[in-house]
C-alpha cells in the first residue's frame, strides 16, 4: 500500500498468526496502518525511514504484545431474561434434555424474548457485547433463535445490527429459525419447518438481516432431513450455512453441513470420523464451545485429535447463552480450551482469530498482513501464551478499528 501512514506502531511485540513462527511472532517490530488497512509491518531495522518519518501518528508500544482484534464467531447474544433457576437446578440434578422436555431450556427464553420489545433486547444485550469487547473482541458473530416467529426473529436481527453500529464493530448475523420448535406448533412439527424455510428465511434475507444460515440439529431439536430442507433453501437464496452439530448424539449434521459447503460445524463433542473426514474434504471450521462443555458438566470431549491429524482448523468462541452458557469473555473461553480440551495457545488463540475469522467467511482480518483490516489489539502482556493462562483479570490495553482508537 503506497498511501501515507495515519498510524505507526512501533517497538512491538507482534502476534500476526500469518508466518511459520510460533504465533507468528515478530519481535521489535513495527505495524503502519493507512485508510483503515495495515499498511506494513516488521522488524523495525526494515522501517521505511521516509515513510516512518511522514506518519500522521506515531507511537512506541514498549515491548507489547499487539495481536489482530479478536473474533467471536459464535454468540446467542441476544435475549430476553435469563436462566438461572435452571443452572440451580442443573446443579440439584435435572439433565438439559429433562429441563428442555419440561418447558425449559430454549423455550423459556422464547418466551422471554417474544415479550420484549427491540429496545428493551438492545439495552439488555448491548452491555453483554460491551463486555466482550472490554476482553478485546472487535467481530462478532449474533444469532436469531428466540423468536421462532417472524415478528421476533426480525426484532433480534435488527438488534444485532443496531449493536454493530453503537458500537463500530463488524457484527455478522445467522438466522436460526430452526434452533426449537415453538410451543404453538407442538403438533404441527413439519408446518413448522414449511413456516422457517418458505417464508422465514426469504422475508428476513430480502431485508437484509441475514448474513448466514444455522440451525439445531439434534435429537432434541431437528432432525438432518429437516436441516437439509432448511439449507436447500439458504442455497437457493445465495446464503452460506453453519450448524450445531454433534453436541449430545451424532446426528450427521457435520457430514451434512460439509455437504453444502458449510462455513462451520459447532460444538462436536460426538463428531465421529466420517464427519471429521467431511469437514476436512469441504474446508469446514470446527468450532470449540467450553463454555457450554463447562456450565453442563459434559464429560465426552471434541475428538480434538482426530481433527488435529486430518488437519481441520479448529476455532473458539464463547457461544454467550441464556442457558447453557452465560460467558461474557472470549479470553476465558480461550483458556477453557486450553485446560478442558488440551488445545495449545498457539491453537487456542489461532481460534480466536484466523479460524474464526474463516468460520465466518471473513477474509480480510484475524491475521495482522499487509491489507488486512486494521482490527487492533494492545495487551498488558508480551507473551501470547499469557491471553490463555490468565484466568479472568483485565489484560486488554487499548483497541483500534480499521486504524482508529476506541474506547
Amino acid at each position: 500500500m503506497t498511501a501515507d501512514w495515519d498510524l505507526l506502531l512501533t517497538d512491538a511485540t507482534l502476534a500476526t498468526f500469518d508466518i511459520e513462527a510460533p504465533f507468528g511472532l515478530i519481535h521489535n517490530a513495527a505495524l503502519a496502518c493507512a485508510q483503515g488497512r495495515i499498511a506494513w509491518l516488521g522488524p523495525m531495522s526494515e522501517l521505511p525511514a521516509d515513510q516512518a518519518a511522514s506518519a500522521r501518528h506515531r507511537e512506541s508500544l514498549a515491548g507489547a504484545l499487539l495481536t489482530p482484534g479478536l473474533i467471536d464467531c459464535h454468540t446467542h447474544l441476544i435475549f430476553g431474561g435469563n436462566r438461572a433457576r435452571e443452572f440451580d437446578l442443573r446443579l440439584n440434578g435435572a439433565s438439559y434434555e429433562e429441563i428442555a422436555r419440561a418447558g425449559g431450556g430454549i423455550v423459556s427464553s422464547v418466551h422471554a424474548t417474544r415479550s420484549a420489545d427491540e429496545d428493551a433486547l438492545f439495552a439488555q444485550a448491548l452491555p453483554r457485547a460491551r463486555a466482550l469487547l472490554a476482553d478485546g473482541v472487535t467481530t462478532l458473530e449474533i444469532k436469531s433463535g428466540y423468536g421462532l416467529e417472524l415478528d421476533t426473529e426480525r426484532r433480534m436481527l435488527r438488534v444485532a445490527r443496531r449493536i454493530g453500529r453503537e458500537l463500530g464493530i463488524t457484527v455478522r448475523t445467522s438466522f436460526l429459525g430452526l434452533h426449537a420448535l415453538p410451543p404453538e406448533y407442538r403438533d404441527r412439527r413439519d408446518d413448522y419447518v414449511a413456516l422457517v424455510c418458505d417464508q422465514m428465511l426469504p422475508a428476513l434475507a430480502g431485508e437484509g438481516l441475514v448474513d448466514a444460515v444455522d440451525a439445531f440439529c439434534e435429537n432434541i431439536g431437528f432432525s438432518a432431513t429437516e436441516t437439509r430442507r432448511l439449507f436447500e433453501r439458504a442455497s437457493q437464496l445465495g446464503l452460506p450455512v453453519k450448524l450445531h452439530a454433534e453436541q449430545l448424539s451424532d446426528q450427521e449434521g457435520a457430514m451434512l453441513v460439509a455437504a453444502f459447503d458449510g462455513l462451520s460445524a459447532d460444538h462436536l463433542e460426538y463428531l465421529g470420523e466420517r464427519g471429521v473426514a467431511a469437514m476436512a474434504r469441504a474446508g469446514t471450521i470446527a468450532v470449540l464451545l467450553p463454555g457450554a462443555f463447562y456450565a453442563l458438566r459434559e464429560t465426552r470431549h471434541p475428538p480434538v485429535g482426530m481433527l488435529r491429524e486430518s488437519s481441520v482448523p479448529m476455532a473458539v468462541a464463547t457461544d454467550c447463552n441464556p442457558g447453557t452458557s452465560p460467558l461474557l469473555s472470549l479470553r476465558l473461553a480461550t483458556n477453557m480450551a486450553c485446560t478442558l480440551f488440551r488445545l495449545t495457545p498457539e491453537e487456542a488463540l489461532r481460534g480466536v482469530t484466523v479460524n474464526a475469522a474463516r468460520a465466518l467467511g471473513l477474509g480480510d482480518r484475524g491475521t495482522l498482513a499487509v491489507g488486512q483490516r486494521a482490527d487492533l489489539v494492545q495487551w498488558h502482556a508480551s507473551d501470547p501464551a499469557e491471553l490463555c493462562y490468565w484466568i479472568g483479570g483485565e489484560l486488554k490495553a487499548r483497541t483500534w478499528l480499521s486504524g482508529e482508537p476506541v474506547g
